[in-house]
């Protein structure tokens, strides 16, 4: 019984956390207490690695894309939690077998639909990617359910929040980071890597390496471009990275710190949600709706379609009823 209370902990190492995990084997003696296991063929249990070479074929060919690291180990990640647990050969699984661990995944790990889309994302990349190269006759991603996921309105920050984001700074590195991320529109990822020779002054623009390693121009508004020279000019430092930390050795900002930063200002001015990326969803809302197009707005945020930018903006309803009343009063 204990063998067997094993190798259920076993398959359930790449869905569950060591707590869970302790919980479940608990759970297990307790309900099974008293019972007998009898061994009706005597077979061993193998784990099969055979797609550890098609995996890491997939992953190379997605750094050849120009992926992120960190895309690429995500990706890493999610394939081999879902191949360890259904172990078996690359051919040989089902949609079935998919389909089942996302909904052991779901339920044990209690997370939202949105993760669980993008999860499955990662597994309908790779089993095209195979199918693709002929490596597996057809693809199981093809049979496993769609996962819906209601679209919620995410609203950008309101002139008034800006400036009470911006008042309740506690440093002018603070400021010039909340317009920066307004002005340029940049992901937190891009602003962790950039440095301080990045910027051309004389024509208040900078290159940024999105995703995909696609570079794009983005502007320093004029306010940004004061708060920025202050803020530089103030340092006593000599890192090369735009964004440090105040005390000595002064280390450059991660995503992670930049987030509580910006998470903290807005505890302080009672601004809700406050977040880098609504920085940038507020930049796309506000051009859009004071009259740049939709193409330059796609350009100046990095995206390759239409329908990616629609999603950032949210359209003023002001606006749109004087429009109406202006090309459809007639």
């Amino acid at each position: 019984m204990e063998q067997k209370i094993m190798e259920v902990l076993r398959r359930m190492q790449a869905v569950l956390c060591e707590m869970q995990l302790q919980e479940l084997q608990n759970a297990l003696r307790i309900v099974f207490m008293g019972c007998e296991v009898v061994r009706e063929k005597q077979e061993l249990q193998v784990s099969d690695n055979s797609w550890m070479i098609d995996l890491d074929d997939f992953l190379i060919s997605k750094a050849l894309e120009g992926k992120s690291p960190n895309t690429v180990e995500r990706y890493r990640y999610e394939l081999q939690r879902l191949l360890s647990y259904v172990n078996k050969g690359i051919t040989d699984i089902t949609d079935g077998d998919i389909s089942n661990y996302m909904r052991a995944y779901k339920k044990i790990r209690q997370i939202s639909n949105q993760t669980l889309k993008n999860v499955r994302a990662v597994y309908s990349g790779f089993f095209t990617w195979l199918c693709e190269r002929e490596r597996i006759r057809r693809n199981p991603m093809i049979l496993v359910e769609d996962i819906k996921v209601e679209r919620k309105l995410k609203k950008p920050f309101t002139d008034e929040e800006r400036e009470r984001l911006l008042k309740n700074c506690e440093t002018l590195r603070d400021k010039a980071m909340m317009e920066f991320l307004y002005s340029t529109a940049v992901r937190v990822s891009e602003l962790a890597v950039l440095n301080k020779r990045d910027i051309r002054w004389t024509t208040k623009d900078l290159i940024v390496f999105g995703k995909g390693a696609k570079e794009r121009t983005v502007y320093l508004n004029d306010r940004t471009n004061m708060y920025m020279k202050e803020y530089l000019d103030s340092r006593m430092d000599d890192n090369e990275a735009l964004f440090v930390s105040l005390k000595s050795p002064h280390k450059r900002l991660s995503k992670t710190g930049i987030e509580y930063l910006i998470r903290r200002a807005g505890k302080r001015a009672g601004v809700e949600k406050a977040h880098p990326h609504r920085f940038r969803r507020t930049a796309a809302t506000n051009a859009l709706n004071r009259g740049m197009p939709i193409e330059e707005v796609a350009l100046f945020l990095g995206h390759e379609k239409l329908e990616t930018t629609l999603l950032y903006c949210t359209i003023d309803q002001e606006k749109l009823k004087k429009d109406h009343e202006k090309y459809l009063s007639v």
